[in-house]
């Protein structure tokens, strides 16, 4: 019977295995989203980076729980597990809410807090000048950074133009559509796999309540001739 205790170990060691390479899917999509906006410092990717991590470290416990049928570490499994779920669920559910003008946000946000050195191999990277064609958002609480220059890049750009004003377009353009798969992905994936820690927190429950039976339960044996 599936509900049984071998059955019940079984099924709560291939999940954290599941949870294991969800792990590093997770550390995976995070990387990527960060190497795909290149340089848009998102706090919310870094939370799925973070909860892949978190994932693995509490699938090495839940799976020596489950071999060993130990009751401290499934218990402390499955509060931990069911933490990480809000906090996943939390993370993906903001990713997803996250419209466009809110990703322009973060991205310049991002833009002005790192160095400008790295701004400026993003330039030459996108063949782009600048963030923006305005310059920074009246709204950012963040200085504006030095810009580098874009003298060298405009060249490039223009130079099969014979328009005296010509210009790069600006970097911020260029990043949209990436920061928006990257956000689209990161909350559907952690949005999935949330779910998924709520049938783990059961199955430990019920696992961590079912009788070993490789341990016969404790008896009184009293001799036969024993008068009372």
């Amino acid at each position: 019977m599936c509900g049984g205790f071998t059955c019940s170990k079984n099924a709560l060691i291939a999940l954290n295995i599941l949870y294991v390479m969800i792990g590093f899917l997770l550390i995976g999509v995070g990387v990527y989203a960060r190497a795909a906006s290149i340089v848009t410092n998102l706090p919310i990717v870094g939370g799925i980076l973070a909860c892949g991590v978190i994932l693995i470290c509490i699938s090495m416990l839940g799976l020596a729980g489950a071999v060993k049928h130990h009751q401290v570490m499934l218990f402390f499994y499955m509060i931990i597990l069911f933490m990480l779920f809000l906090i996943q669920f939390s993370i993906a559910s903001s990713c997803l809410a996250v419209n466009s003008e809110q990703q322009q946000q973060f991205a310049e946000q991002g833009w002005m807090t790192v160095p400008t050195e790295l701004r400026k191999q993003v330039q030459d990277s996108l063949k782009c000048c600048g963030f923006n064609a305005t310059g920074p958002s009246t709204n950012s609480v963040v200085p504006p950074p030095e810009e580098p220059s874009c003298e060298r890049i405009n060249l490039q750009c223009c130079a099969h133009s014979s328009e005296a004003d010509c210009r790069c377009e600006p970097c911020g353009p260029l990043l949209e559509d990436k920061i928006d798969y990257a956000f689209k992905l990161c909350g559907g994936l952690g949005i999935f796999f949330s779910f998924t820690e709520v049938l783990a927190v059961f199955l430990a429950r019920r696992y961590r309540n079912q009788h070993d039976p490789c341990y016969l339960p404790a008896r009184a044996v009293f001799p036969h001739d024993y008068l009372y």
